[in-house]
């Protein structure tokens, strides 16, 4: 099964004047568990419907544009924030949210959920499954005064505004449902690339995912590792490069990486990034759980006896000698040999 997915052969579940979704779940891509992924468009002037998520908490990373995202959660919780290129959002699950386009423009965002099938509810629906009398009655109005109201049970998805957005200055303050992580320091960076994080210990509002915003330089490689007790799903946003993963049956699935592909990597199973062009490579790779751990090559090698790892390896005592002994994971190394042919 592969782990690679191009949502360029995704056809959008809705694509109109006001706005695209492209929905990559377990029903497009088998592979999937614990996570999903939508990309949304949303044109000038208009918005994603406000919604709900019966079964996932929702995070999500804008791309380009400015938006203004709206929560009501449980416990009366009110937020109101503005989002721009390189900020990301979180939103519980069954929260009711909606994103509003208030720049110039498109709006795009990669968004994912807590579950490899998310389910979701629009307002609009809702209301449409329910008579003029009950809307009436939940408002105090007669129900000929609400004759206007939608009456289908299929959500609008995307709408256009009825006004221009009128944004409190409130709007622009910190929130924790809001997270600018292309602002944040780094958690490891050279000349070979970068990592920052989106994990609870540095957004707290996370309780089911955690990502990190991962750069390759031109030499460039995540080294070969695993994530213990974590999923991954990654999105290509610039670049070009190449992935290895290996499958329990001894099987391994090697492909190469575009923008606008994802790729999925259950749970401990091993892998490896390397950046196969001379420009940076971008990642926005999203995990299963908000803790998340590694456990890489670099490290884990010198943390075994030496009288082991040469059989292992089938290598000699010499060249077990000139692996270098490190106490942690390096995350990303440098390419010294010439690039392999794709």
């Amino acid at each position: 099964m592969s782990h690679k997915l191009s949502l360029a052969d995704i056809r959008p579940q809705i694509s109109n004047s006001f706005g695209t979704k492209i929905a990559a779940t377990k029903s497009v891509f088998p592979l999937l568990r614990g996570l999903s992924l939508y990309r949304l468009t949303i044109h000038e002037g208009c918005f994603r419907e406000p919604h709900w998520h019966a079964n996932a908490d929702e995070v999500g990373y804008c791309l380009r544009g400015e938006a203004v995202v709206t929560i009501f959660a449980s416990g009366n919780v009110h937020a109101q924030f503005t989002i721009t290129e390189g900020e990301m959002f979180f939103v519980p699950s069954g929260s009711l949210h909606s994103i509003e386009n208030t720049g110039s423009g498109d709006v795009e965002m990669v968004i994912t959920f807590s579950h490899e099938q998310v389910e979701d509810f629009g307002l609009s629906g809702f209301v449409g499954c329910l008579s003029n009398a009950v809307m009436g009655n939940t408002w105090g109005l007669s129900e000929k005064e609400l004759a206007g109201l939608n009456r289908s049970p299929k959500s609008i998805e995307f709408g256009k505004t009825s006004s221009p957005a009128d944004i409190p200055e409130s709007a622009s303050y910190p929130s924790p449902f809001k997270f600018p992580i292309e602002k944040r320091t780094p958690l490891i960076t050279n000349e070979d690339g970068s990592a920052i994080v989106a994990r609870r210990d540095t957004w707290p509002a996370l309780r089911a995912q955690a990502m990190y915003s991962l750069r390759l330089q031109g030499i460039g490689m995540r080294e070969p590792h695993w994530h213990p007790e974590t999923a991954e799903l990654g999105y290509v946003l610039t670049g070009h490069a190449r992935m290895t993963v290996q499958s329990p049956d001894s099987s391994s699935d090697t492909y190469e990486l575009h923008p606008g592909d994802i790729y999925f990597i259950p749970r401990a199973y091993p892998h490896h990034i390397e950046n196969l062009g001379g420009t940076e490579v971008r990642f926005l790779i999203f995990f299963d759980t908000p803790d998340v751990q590694d456990i890489g090559l670099t490290g884990a090698i010198p943390a075994l006896p030496a009288r082991l790892v040469g059989p292992t390896l089938g290598i000699g005592a010499d060249e077990v000698a000139k692996i270098p002994r490190l106490p942690a994971d390096l995350l990303v190394v440098s390419r010294v040999n010439p690039l392999e042919s794709p």
